[in-house]
């Protein structure tokens, strides 16, 4: 269904003045929120970049390379830094392809509007022009009339005194006659002239700034409409390489291999030694003891201490398991000391030993 703004609405000038100023101001309020929508975009792709940077590794570790785990989150930190510099170009093809292109063209069409709006304003001062000559014209052949019907009542009633003021009440009579003449042509002219102006004005005028007008509003609507679509071409575009970046985040998920890991801990950890045998059973019920000397006890005990801090890493000063992991040495033979209640004394052929050592 088409529609003519010169036509359908020639006697609405005044609210087509407001209807595209809103207009101009929508687009101006639409350029202002893709550009708060860029500066978003290049916010978000700021902290991105800046959270992939912090929990990227500072040092290079042999770690981060042994397990599957951490070159999964390495791969996952490069492909967000990826996402950061595809929202990034966004905010700049929304910036460059939109804001900057509708900042210029608003500016454009608030000069167009205004060239319009003036050529009407003319147009409506010269219809406005003429009416005003016309009415002008109409009073003064009305006024006229009156005159000239006020005069011809009084000459005829001074016709019928002297000969004298009635020759002069003839003649102001035709005189007013003539101005009222003159007055009714004058009145017909105007008329003629303000229905030629009217019938180009509300005709051939109007139809054609108001369709100029209507084709500045269409113009502007299309250009939003245009605006909108390269928005969403601008974000579809880069949505294959984000499409990309998530794929590889996938795969880096998907290449953890906790199998794997954990061997690498036995790799990385392994000690090489067996674990402890069994613990023999001592009998302290019995009267016999183990003369173990002094500095023989201490010797084995740091040595079983140092053994027992490999063996079991769970347990702390454990004088017990110290003891008992210690070398464990050889009981006397009987030949050589017995054991009595009070002490233990040493063989005879030792103590002859001994003796003659001394002299």
């Amino acid at each position: 269904m088409s529609c003519n703004w010169g036509t359908e609405l020639w006697d609405q000038f005044d609210n087509l003045e407001k209807h595209t100023s809103w207009g101009i101001d929508f687009l101006e309020r639409y350029t202002k929120f893709v550009k708060e929508r860029a500066d978003i975009e290049l916010s978000y792709a700021k902290q991105i970049r800046s959270l992939s940077k912090k929990y990227h590794p500072k040092r290079s570790r042999e770690d981060d390379s042994r397990y599957s785990w951490c070159l999964a989150f390495a791969a996952t930190l490069r492909q967000l830094n990826e996402l950061a510099v595809q929202r990034e170009e966004l905010s700049e093809n929304l910036n460059t392809q939109i804001v900057s292109e509708l900042s210029r063209y608003t500016q454009e069409l608030k000069t167009e509007r205004k060239t319009h709006f003036q050529d009407g304003r003319r147009t409506q001062q010269h219809i406005e022009s003429s009416w005003k000559q016309l009415e002008s014209s109409k009073r003064r052949f009305e006024r006229d009339c009156k005159e000239a019907e006020r005069a011809q009542h009084v000459s005829d009633r001074i016709e019928l005194d002297t000969k004298t003021d009635a020759e002069k009440a003839r003649q102001t009579a035709q005189q007013k006659q003539q101005s009222a003449d003159e007055s009714k042509k004058e009145y017909v002219t105007s008329l003629n002239q303000f229905n030629q102006d009217q019938h180009q004005h509300y005709h051939t005028l109007v139809p054609v700034i108001y369709q100029r007008i209507q084709d500045m509003e269409e113009r502007r609507i299309e250009r939003i409409g245009d605006a909108m679509r390269c928005s969403a071409e601008a974000e579809r575009k880069f949505l294959p390489v984000v499409g990309r970046c998530l794929d590889a985040m996938m795969d880096a998920a998907e290449s953890i291999q906790p199998r794997m890991d954990t061997r690498q801990v036995v790799e990385v950890y392994k000690s090489g030694f067996d674990p402890p045998g069994d613990v023999e059973f001592e009998d302290y019920s019995s009267t016999m003891r183990r003369s173990i000397s002094e500095s023989s006890y201490l010797d084995n005990r740091t040595e079983g201490r140092r053994h027992s801090r490999k063996l079991w890493p769970f347990i702390r000063k454990n004088k017990l398991l110290t003891l008992l992991s210690s070398p464990r040495q050889p009981p006397p033979p009987p030949h050589l000391s017995f054991t009595w209640r009070h002490g233990s004394v040493p063989a005879p052929g030792v103590q002859r030993a001994n003796h003659t050592a001394a002299q």
